[in-house]
Order: structure tokens, then C-alpha cells, then sequence
């Protein structure tokens, strides 16, 4: 079992850090395609966060995502950790005072790992960190952890566009 890359106890996962006026203005995914419901810790440097998703039962792919037991698509699971690793790679070029307009576009997803599930009702705890940071571009390792537990995992690479 993989450990958490952010220690969830020494956090209220009930924050909200980042109001929601203020996380529309980080991710331009609006609708069905935002993953991200509110981000309840970012650390002083912008280089950790923690964010939270509430699986809902009225989600798009709740009626085609295997009838009778909807599972959280993985596809889905990587868009959350990427719109989190999104918000912390904004707010660490605003930290280092660093103009952040333009697009975000994932150009690399690596060494993703599958270890449990999520489905309506579940509170899936997204946390990611930098991995490496520059002006242009920016990495981060992420995870989805349900009830404390690791449930995926995964690296993405982002670059400005």
C-alpha cells in the first residue's frame, strides 16, 4: 500500500483555503468537467496542496459508468489530480511574482497506479506536489486517497500554451 505524499492529519480536510470565486479564476474547467470542489490547504511556498472532490450521484457518467455500481472513472480520478496540480503551479508563479495567463495543457501523464475505487458518496482527498517547477512548465506527483487510504496515484506534466 503506497503511503500518502501529504500527512491528511495534520490538516483540516474541511477548509476551504481558496474561496470559490477565487478557484474559477485558477481553473478555467467550469461545469461537468470541474473536478476540483474546493482546495482545503496549500502550503506557504506553493508546493504542496491538498483538494477535495464530493463523488456525486447527479455526475454525467454516473448512469454509464458500469449500471448499478457506478465507479469513478480513472480518467476522471488523473483530471482532478491535474486541475489541483493546475491551482498549485498558478499560485506558486503568483508566490514568485511570475505573470501566469495562458492555457494549461497536460502533455504527460506517468506511472499511474490504480488501487481502489471511488462512487457516489465517496470524498475522494486529492494532494499533490511539485515535483519540478519552472516558467513554462511544471510536474507534480498526486494521489486520491478515500478514507485514508491511497486509492490511485500518479505523475503529470503540465506546460504553458
Amino acid at each position: 500500500m503506497a503511503d500518502p505524499l501529504i500527512e491528511l492529519a495534520e490538516h483540516d480536510l474541511t477548509a476551504e483555503h481558496i474561496s470559490q470565486s477565487r478557484l474559477d479564476d485558477l481553473l478555467p474547467q467550469c461545469g461537468a468537467m470541474r473536478h476540483v470542489d474546493r482546495v482545503a490547504w496549500i502550503d506557504e511556498s506553493c508546493t504542496a496542496a491538498i483538494g477535495i472532490k464530493e463523488v456525486r450521484a447527479d455526475e454525467f457518467w454516473v448512469p454509464g459508468h458500469i449500471p448499478g455500481r457506478p465507479l469513478l472513472p480513472g480518467v476522471i480520478m488523473i483530471e482532478a489530480a491535474a486541475q489541483l496540480s493546475s491551482v498549485l503551479y498558478k499560485l506558486k508563479l503568483e508566490h514568485n511574482q511570475l505573470d501566469w495567463e495562458g492555457f494549461l495543457g497536460f502533455t504527460r501523464v506517468e506511472n499511474g497506479v490504480f488501487r481502489g475505487s471511488a462512487e457516489p458518496g465517496d470524498t475522494l482527498v486529492l494532494v499533490a506536489t511539485e515535483k519540478k517547477f519552472q516558467r513554462r512548465r511544471f510536474s507534480c506527483s498526486a494521489q486520491g486517497l478515500k478514507d485514508g487510504q491511497v486509492i490511485f496515484e500518479v505523475e503529470c506534466t503540465g506546460m504553458r500554451i
